[in-house]
Formats: C-alpha cells, structure tokens, sequence
C-alpha cells in the first residue's frame, strides 16, 4: 500500500475527481490546458433556477448532435448494446468504455481524460483519470479496503472534507479485476455521495468516479450504479 500512498503523481492526476465546483463555468473549448476540446460548450450558471420551463428540454436538444457523433465513433455491437437512457462512450485510445446519463453534458477539466455532468445539479457527474503504472493487476496495490480508505482520505476527496467508506468490493469482468467503492465526503455546505471503480491493463491505473449531492442520491443512485458497473478496459 505504500507505494500508492506516496504516489505523487497519483495524487496529483486524481485529486480533481472531488472537487465538483457548483459554480464554476465550463472551460473554453480550446482552452491552453484543455486535453481535448468539448463536444458542446455549455454555461453551467447555479443562478439560473433549475426550475424554468423548458430547460431541461432545451439541453436534451442540444445533446443530440454531440450524442449522435459518440454513436458514430462507436463500434456497431457496443451501440447496441446501450442502455436506454444512458449515452456510451469507447475510447479507442486508452481502452475503456462506460455509459453515461442521458442530459449530462461533456466538459472540459485539465487533468481528467473525460468528464461529463449535469448542468443544473453540477455535484452529478462522472469523470475518468488514466495515469501509468507499473503494476500489473489492482490487486497488487492491495484491497479493496485498503485501496477504498486511502483513495478517499488522499486523492478523491479535498482534505478539509470528512470522508467516510461505505463499501469497497470487487468484481472480475473477462479476466480484468476492478474494485468499487461507495464513499460519502461531507464540505461545509453540501455532502457528496459517490461511487468509484478503479483497475489496471495496458500499463495504467483507471479511476473512473461518479456521484450527486446527498439529498438527491435516493434518486440517481441506481444510475449511478449503472455508470460503475458498465465501465471495462479492454487491451490496446
């Protein structure tokens, strides 16, 4: 466990997977620290009320030109094997694949390889981290306890946040293990329930992290659990 406990560049990579900042705007698409440019630039704006008419609607429209150049990119048979109202996303180039909500709009954060969240609930989002290792299995790193209590007192949560494991298990998905833990990480003004799976193939460590505000997980948790589960790598 030490060396991921002393992994600087660890901490560094990951560490932005807490921080959801309710208020913050969507970097620009060509910004100098973006790794990619956005699908859809979109104004996430807390002082907009959440309830006026038609915006919901309007957002889902605006999604369906992005989500139709994702299917596109995609493989026919993991197309259709999607989930209904969920969107999927394969990259290629590192070898994952995961299904997101349907609503939730890509975004640009220096340091993540892709996050996607919610424009109105901005704490519901779902981020992915791919940094290199020399390990060859999660399982060297210990287990999931062990890796679950360090994750979430070190990288996935702001130290000045109480963070609490509420489960850390594993699962074998064609030869590859991956861990998942449930976590709680109270801030002063809100409490972030989140759920992340991590493993290892190709040379690098996956972290793929997703969550919502407390008051709201009795409702978004079964597709939160959707999000973990249908996360996989596979060899490139």
């Amino acid at each position: 466990m030490a060396s991921l406990q002393n992994s600087p560049s660890l901490h560094r990579s990951l560490f932005f997977n807490s921080l959801p900042q309710p208020h913050s705007h969507v970097a620009p698409a060509f910004s100098c620290c973006s790794r990619r440019p956005s699908s859809l630039l979109v104004r996430a704006d807390a002082s907009v009320s959440p309830d006026r008419p038609g915006r919901r609607q309007m957002l889902a429209v605006g999604l369906i030109l992005p989500s139709v150049t994702l299917l596109s990119q995609n493989s026919v048979s993991f197309a259709a094997e999607s989930k209904k109202g969920f969107i999927p996303v394969f990259d290629k180039k590192d070898g994952y694949t995961f299904f997101y909500p349907f609503g939730w709009q890509e975004v640009t954060i220096e340091g993540q390889d892709k996050v996607f969240k919610d424009v109105i609930e901005p704490l519901e989002s779902v981020s992915v981290n791919v940094i290199p290792t020399n390990k060859e299995d999660i399982k060297e790193f210990g287990s999931p306890q062990e890796i679950g209590e360090t994750l979430i007192k070190k990288v996935l949560a702001p130290p000045n946040q109480k963070t609490k494991l509420l489960e850390a298990k594993e699962r074998v998905v064609d030869g590859k293990t991956y861990y998942t833990i449930e976590f709680v990480a109270k801030a002063p003004t809100y409490t972030r329930h989140a759920l992340s799976t991590i493993s290892i193939a190709n040379g690098k460590f996956y972290t793929l992290t997703t969550g919502a505000n407390e008051r709201r997980w009795g409702k978004m948790k079964d597709k939160l659990k959707t999000v973990v589960e249908s996360f996989t790598l596979s060899n490139v």
